[in-house]
């Protein structure tokens, strides 16, 4: 099994731990990816554009001009969509863009994402993130620390001290494990886990 270093936040080895070779020393299959983003934010997309279609425009209910003897083209209103004001034909409707993607390849491809980082040696392994209070200034410390520009923090439970402690930093989210998704692993260049979370991510990608 692969081996992580566990730091604490002084950037001191407290120990090391083994992790699933499936889930963070797996193959990385860029296709997996790929699809994952692509579902990710395709379910993101509002798809409210919207035009009227003729029978949504005002107006357009009298004849304009007689059937025949005008030696016009026939006419039943002036809402059709060759008309100016008129509907629009095939135009854009409310819609959901989401499509349905299998439960194996999500979790494969968040496994390719964590093996990712974790062969690129762009993941890094606390022991714990407790802060005495609300402080950007020293979760930035942290970070510098360990000299990661940016990166995407992981913790297994909500903590509000590190949720808004890490909000106004650019670069930086926080997420608890259950909300951990490749989009925001691939975003970030580096990854922080929590020795908690990654017990946690284990348990659920295990099952």
């Amino acid at each position: 099994m692969a081996t992580v270093t566990i730091f604490d936040l002084d950037k001191k080895q407290v120990g090391e731990r083994e992790v699933a070779d499936a889930i963070f020393n797996a193959e990385v299959k860029p296709h997996l990816l790929h699809d994952m983003v692509r579902y990710q934010l395709a379910a993101r997309r509002q798809g409210t554009a919207a035009v009227k279609t003729r029978s949504q425009v005002a107006g357009g209910g009298k004849k304009p001009y007689r059937q025949k003897g005008t030696g016009n083209a026939r006419q039943g209103t002036v809402r059709a969509p060759h008309f100016v004001g008129g509907g629009v034909a095939f135009g854009p409707q409310p819609r959901s863009y989401a499509f349905k993607l299998n439960s194996k390849v999500k979790k494969a491809a968040l496994c390719s994402a964590l093996s990712a980082r974790f062969q690129g040696e762009k993941l890094t392994v606390l022991n714990d993130i407790s802060l005495e209070k609300i402080s950007t200034k020293a979760f930035a410390e942290v970070l510098q620390r360990f000299a990661l520009e940016g990166a995407l923090v992981v913790i297994d439970k909500s903590d509000s001290k590190v949720e808004l402690s890490a909000r106004n930093l650019q670069n930086v989210k926080v997420l608890r494990a259950e909300g951990m998704n490749v989009y925001d692993v691939l975003k970030y260049p580096n990854l922080v886990l929590t020795d908690a979370a990654v017990t946690a991510i284990e348990g659920a990608l295990e099952r």
